[in-house]
Parts: structure tokens; C-alpha cells; sequence
């Protein structure tokens, strides 16, 4: 026989002041509402705000449709907007969240429902995207080719 505790009076009122207890509110407020256990891959504000998008963000969008996107509500929309239009053309769900007690420095994140317990969440460095044409060759290398 399982046995559950009651809430007493005093909880069922903290609970209706403050709302539901919430686990790793901190953690929560940091990465958009969700926890970093599920999170794939993480970009700062600064790095959303370039005028290109990551191609690390739609890469795992497509390895992984089921996944969340959630995006900074405390950043303009223009800036956003590339994000979820890239959302769209991959089908994934999207979030706008914002919140106004509380800034972060994540811009965006990609996370899952479940934990993925990935180590390393956050991008440093962007990755050359097939579409983006090649950096060219020296001259000598032009004038030599094999």
C-alpha cells in the first residue's frame, strides 16, 4: 500500500500565494523555463543576434524534429525571427518566453521533453554551413592547380 502525505493548510495556502512549488526555479529562470538536463544545444544573445543563423541549430532541428525550440522574449523579434522561421520550415515547435523579473544571457535553446544529460550544451564557434560558398584560394594556388 502506498501512502501519500496530505498537504497541510499551510502549504495548500503558499502554494496558492506563490503558485505550484517548482523545482530548480534558478535553473529554470537561467535556461527559459526548462532544465539544462534536457537542453541539446544552447546560444548566448549575442550569438542570435548575428545576422546569420548557426547551422549547429538547424543541423540538430533535423537529427532531432521532436525537439523545442525556445527563444529570449526579452530580445526583439527581428532578431528572433530567422529562428522561427527555421522552426517552421522543420516543423518544430516553437516558444517565445519571456521573462520580465529575471534576464538571462541564452538567447535560444534547443531542448527535449526528457533529460539528455548532454555535457557540453553551449556553441562557441560557428560551423560552415554546406550552403555558404567556400573561402578561395590564394592566387599561388590558383596559378598551380592540381
Amino acid at each position: 500500500m502506498i501512502c501519500l502525505k496530505k498537504p497541510n493548510v499551510e502549504e495548500v495556502l503558499q502554494q496558492g500565494i506563490h503558485g505550484p512549488l517548482e523545482t530548480k526555479p534558478d535553473e529554470r529562470r537561467k535556461y527559459l523555463g526548462t532544465l539544462r538536463e534536457r537542453i541539446i544545444l544552447v546560444l548566448k544573445k549575442s550569438q542570435v543576434a548575428e545576422a546569420e543563423i548557426y547551422p549547429q541549430v538547424e543541423k540538430e532541428m533535423k537529427k532531432n524534429p521532436q525537439v523545442n525550440l525556445l527563444l529570449n522574449g526579452n530580445m526583439d523579434y527581428s532578431v528572433l525571427s530567422k529562428y522561427v522561421k527555421l522552426a517552421a520550415k522543420h516543423k518544430v515547435e516553437h516558444k517565445i518566453v519571456t521573462n520580465k523579473e529575471h534576464d538571462t544571457d541564452v538567447g535560444l535553446l534547443l531542448a527535449m521533453d526528457d533529460a539528455v544529460d548532454k555535457e557540453d550544451i553551449y556553441i562557441s564557434k560557428k560551423e560552415l554551413s554546406l550552403t555558404e560558398p567556400q573561402k578561395s584560394k590564394g592566387l599561388f594556388a590558383k596559378l598551380f592547380k592540381r
